[in-house]
C-alpha cells in the first residue's frame, strides 16, 4: 500500500485573473505563503518518505515550506518535470476574461478530453493526464508499497489524477474542485486505487451554508476552467 498526498500550491498575484500556466518567476504571494506555512503546521507530524515538486516556483515555495516545518525529520524537496503545470500554449498569461470568450473555453469545460490547447508545444488534456499517472505509478515503484509520500503540483494535473484514481472519464474531472493548498490523499494498492481524502484544506464546516466561495479558477493553471481555483 502506498499513500499519495497531492498537494496543490498555494495562491499567487495572478489566482483567478490570469491564466498563469508555466510563465516562470511566478511566486507565492502573501495570501499563498500565509496558506503554505498553515498547510504545513498541519502536515508537520505526518511522516513523509519524499517530498516531491513541479519545478515551478509557487509549487516549489509551497513543498519547501512543508519540508521546513519538518523540524528533525527533514526531508528534501525534489522537483519532478511531469508534475509541472499544463502547457496552455498560446493561452498562457491571457487575462481569463478573455479567454472565457474563446468558443474553446466551453469545450474545455465539458469536454477536456476533446482539448488541445492552442499553439506551438501545447498539450492535450488526456497528455497532461498520461504523464501525470504515468510519474504517480513511476514514484510508487521507486518509494515502495509502504511509502508514504507528498507531490505538491497545480490545479488541473491534480484534478486529472484523482480523476484517474476513481475511473472516472476524463470529461468528468472539471466536476472535481481542488483549491488552493488542499490536501488530497490517495491509497494505492496491487488492486486498484482508493481515494481517502479530497480538496482537504483545513476549513471548518461554518461556510458550508451558503455557496463556496473558492478563489477563482480551479480548471486552467490560475484561472477558473473547472470551477475551484486552478493553476
Amino acid at each position: 500500500m502506498t499513500l499519495v498526498l497531492l498537494v496543490r500550491h498555494g495562491m499567487t498575484a495572478g489566482t483567478g485573473t490570469v491564466l498563469t500556466g508555466r510563465t516562470p518567476g511566478i511566486p507565492l504571494d502573501d495570501r499563498g505563503r500565509e496558506q503554505a506555512a498553515a498547510l504545513a503546521a498541519r502536515l508537520a507530524d505526518v511522516p513523509l518518505d519524499a517530498i516531491v515538486s513541479s519545478p515551478l516556483d509557487r509549487c516549489r515555495e509551497t513543498a519547501e515550506a512543508i519540508a521546513a516545518a519538518r523540524g528533525g525529520d527533514p526531508v528534501p524537496v525534489q522537483q519532478d518535470e511531469q508534475f509541472a503545470e499544463v502547457k496552455y500554449g498560446d493561452w498562457t498569461g491571457q487575462p481569463l476574461k478573455k479567454l472565457a470568450r474563446d468558443p474553446l473555453w466551453r469545450v474545455v469545460q465539458a469536454h477536456p478530453s476533446a482539448v488541445r490547447f492552442p499553439g506551438k508545444d501545447a498539450e492535450s488534456m488526456p497528455e497532461v493526464q498520461h504523464r501525470a499517472v504515468a510519474a504517480v505509478r513511476d514514484w510508487n515503484e521507486r518509494l515502495g508499497r509502504d511509502a508514504v509520500y507528498l507531490i505538491c503540483s497545480h490545479g488541473d494535473v491534480i484534478k486529472a489524477v484523482i480523476a484517474d484514481s476513481l475511473g472516472m472519464h476524463l470529461d468528468l474531472s472539471q466536476r472535481i474542485q481542488v483549491d488552493p493548498c488542499s490536501v488530497s490523499v490517495i491509497r494505492y494498492t496491487p488492486l486498484r486505487p482508493f481515494l481517502v481524502r479530497m480538496n482537504d484544506s483545513g476549513r471548518s464546516a461554518a461556510g458550508l451554508a451558503r455557496p463556496h466561495q473558492a478563489d477563482p479558477g480551479a480548471g486552467a493553471g490560475d484561472a477558473a476552467i473547472g470551477g475551484g481555483a486552478g493553476g
